[in-house]
This record gives C-alpha cells, structure tokens and sequence, in this order.
C-alpha cells in the first residue's frame, strides 16, 4: 500500500507562486511516475503534470509555462511548482503514483482576485 501527504498548498494572490510537496511511502516511488491532479468541487480530478522514474515531465497543455513539476528520489518527494497564478486554478490538489489506487488528502490552493 502506497501513503501520500501533500502540503505546501495555501491563499495566494493572483500571479503568486506556491510550491506544492508530495512525501510518498514505501520503495515504490523510486521505479515509479508520480502525476499531480487537482480537483474542483464536485467535479473529477484532472491531471496537471507527471514525472517519470528517470525524471522525464510531461504538462497539460493548460498549465504549460506556468507550472514544474520535480522529484527527489532520495526523499521520496514530487513537487509542483506553480507560478503565475490565477484564480481559475484555485482547486484541491493531489499527487498519486502511477498504477496505485491510493491518494492523500490534498492540499487546498486558493488564488484570491
């Protein structure tokens, strides 16, 4: 079983930047991708970035520019880091390892106008 905790999230001004963290348990997160989503109410989570086990990023065409997503291999973390903000990406977000069900419990962002 895979355990996540994001954090990192918070109330930021539009055009801030926030650093989201995501600490992933267990040996799996080395030979795995780790993808970040982000949720709006009562709507699906939507895919925002993903990383592979070797580092390679890919982006929604919509964060593109805007937001990096990282890893540290050794501390078992992935990162976004988010510039530019806007109000449209007020959302919970949320990190998951590609091919394991389990997700954590987010973390807020809102981008206030």
């Amino acid at each position: 079983q895979v355990q996540l905790v994001e954090s990192g999230g918070g109330l930021v001004q539009v055009g801030g930047s926030l650093n989201l963290s995501c600490v992933v348990s267990g040996d799996i997160f080395r030979r795995s991708s780790v993808g970040w989503y982000r949720q709006y109410p009562g709507q699906r989570r939507a895919m925002l970035a993903l990383i592979t086990s070797t580092g390679t990023p890919n982006y929604a065409d919509f964060v593109k520019g805007r937001f990096t997503i990282s890893r540290d291999n050794v501390k078992n973390t992935a990162y976004l880091q988010m510039h530019d903000l806007e109000p449209e990406d007020t959302a919970v977000y949320y990190c998951a390892v590609i091919g394991w069900p389990q997700w954590g419990r987010g973390t807020q962002v809102t981008v206030s106008s």
